[in-house]
């Protein structure tokens, strides 16, 4: 198969899969190496750039996916008549963050940090497909487990969750309680809150009419 080829070919794979699509599972499809599969990738990306292309390529938690540019997001919008998203309240944006940086949590656990009842804001979180159920402890009572998605990386133009910025006083935080998630860290929610409304409509697709 030509070179050629081989960037139709996942072109036209990407497009119909529409959720991410890990690299081994293409070059499966196509039988070659996943290195070059990786590196056609990355030709494609760089073409899309190049050409001023309605469409770009990212990446996701090592997988790739094809989605519009956020700059044609209201022409986007306009014809698939998608209301823009009701922002994230505070409460949400402390509940998302909590889930982020534990990477997998209760929500017992996600109260005893906040102090009150988030079961309203892992509702919200979890219809807006920013986290979602993981499984469930072996735990009396077996509780459930939240984690984040991959919708939550490509909102917060995440390659994966050890992107996310830094929190302050790392060790101070090891040896405090956990409350300390949110005490002076105003400029850490302030920034996902700006890369939030920033990079949200980085996810308008076929799936983004949602």
């Amino acid at each position: 198969m030509s070179s050629k080829n081989v960037l139709s070919s996942l072109e036209a794979m990407l497009f119909a899969a529409g959720d991410p699509v890990e690299p081994t599972k293409l070059a499966e499809v196509l039988n070659i190496d996943v290195e070059n599969v990786i590196k056609m990738l990355g030709h494609l990306e760089a073409m899309y750039d190049e050409n001023g292309s309605g469409l770009r390529l990212i990446h996701i938690d090592g997988k790739y996916q094809l989605c519009t540019r956020e700059e044609y997001s209201d022409e986007v919008r306009s014809l698939l008549e998608i209301k823009k998203n009701t922002p994230l309240s505070q409460a949400a944006f402390e509940v998302l963050a909590i889930v982020a940086y534990n990477k997998s949590v209760t929500r017992s656990f996600i109260e005893q940090i906040r102090g009150v009842d988030c079961s309203g804001s892992i509702s919200g979180l979890i219809q807006k497909g920013l986290i979602e159920e993981k499984g469930r402890l072996d735990l009396p009572g077996r509780p459930l487990v939240y984690g984040t998605t991959d919708r939550f990386l490509r909102c917060f133009s995440l390659n994966s969750l050890d992107d996310l910025p830094d929190l302050p006083d790392e060790e101070k935080k090891e040896d405090d309680s956990q409350t300390s998630l949110f005490e002076n860290n105003s400029d850490n929610n302030q920034l996902l809150t700006e890369n939030a409304d920033k990079n949200t409509d980085k996810v308008l697709k076929t799936e983004g009419a949602q």
